[in-house]
């Protein structure tokens, strides 16, 4: 009686997790570049109350006999396939295929001269890069690519495009802030600005087009290894399970870019809303477990009476 009610504890539990995954996908039903999270459960711990033996010669061996107590969280994973792309017009791109654009959320670097600039990618810690989906992008006042939280966006200038030798692979270290400039290093205001599909930024200024960078895209060995670190974007640690950060412009072997669109949530609402049903009826049968263990033991204690 006791295992039953330790068990129907621990699958309350269980199935409350799994709930709380379910929630949180579709409160993010509508949210750009979301990834649906999926839960799994695994067996708990056993308690044998004999163990397998083998045929000893005098008689047929046995199985072994074991008492589980319920089940526990197994896993929560990421469903990291792509979304429908929405089209939303503007300064953005969406990411046809897999791979990341790459932003860093501190405004500037402190070299050790004491010189305030903005960070280059040799600058950047691997922790501190925030990865995402979501190419919503913009110019801020200084003529800086950002995106809609306000953190800059990271590509290859054109200096470094011009220079890119073919079996010369793009490195982390070279990205930077990508930023509309004049012949003389100076901001200047754009008169629009576009992005095609392999990730090349131009600006329009005084009539003349003129090319400001490329976008980069990071991809992994396992983007499920990633970790949400919440306003759609990912980081991951040295220690992380993602491998490597590949760093390249879309096109080729990389995905190509849908410019003026936005990825949509994965959240499949059938799916969210089959899952709630099966969870709340396993709740509702450990909860029912746990009444008919009290009876039980209700029963037990009035038979002294």
């Amino acid at each position: 009686m006791l295992r039953a009610m330790d068990s129907a504890v621990a699958g309350l539990r269980a199935h409350q997790n799994k709930m709380d995954v379910i929630g949180h996908n579709l409160a993010n039903v509508n949210t750009f570049g979301y990834k649906a999270q999926t839960y799994s459960f695994k067996e708990a711990v056993y308690q044998t109350a004999t163990p397998s033996t083998g045929n000893s010669g005098k008689a047929g061996g046995s199985n072994a006999a074991q008492y589980g107590y319920g089940t526990l969280m197994g896993t929560i994973g990421m469903d990291m396939t792509a979304s429908t792309p929405t089209y939303t017009s503007g300064l953005n791109a969406a990411i046809n295929g897999e791979g990341f654009f790459l932003t860093y959320p501190l405004p500037d670097y402190t070299g050790a001269d004491g010189s305030t600039t903005k960070p280059t990618g040799a600058d950047i810690k691997q922790v501190d890069w925030g990865y995402t989906r979501v190419g919503q992008f913009s110019l801020d006042s200084e003529g800086y690519l950002v995106d809609g939280n306000g953190n800059y966006v990271y590509g290859f200038t054109k200096a470094v495009t011009d220079a890119h030798v073919k079996d010369d692979p793009y490195l982390l270290e070279n990205l930077s802030t990508l930023r509309i400039l004049d012949a003389n290093g100076d901001p200047v205001k754009a008169d629009s600005v576009e992005v095609n599909k392999l990730g090349v930024l131009t600006a329009m200024v005084d009539g003349k087009p003129q090319e400001i960078g490329t976008l980069a895209i990071a991809t992994f060995q396992n983007p499920n290894g990633l970790t949400k670190m919440g306003g759609t974007y990912y980081r991951a640690t040295p220690t992380d399970n993602t491998g490597v950060a590949e760093v390249d412009p879309p096109g080729g072997d990389v995905a190509e870019l849908m410019p003026g669109y936005i990825e949509a949530s994965n959240v499949d609402l059938a799916k969210e809303f089959a899952e709630m049903i099966t969870t709340h009826r396993g709740f509702q049968a450990n909860s029912k477990m746990i009444t008919v263990s009290d009876e039980m033991l209700s029963e037990l204690v009035s038979m002294k009476r």
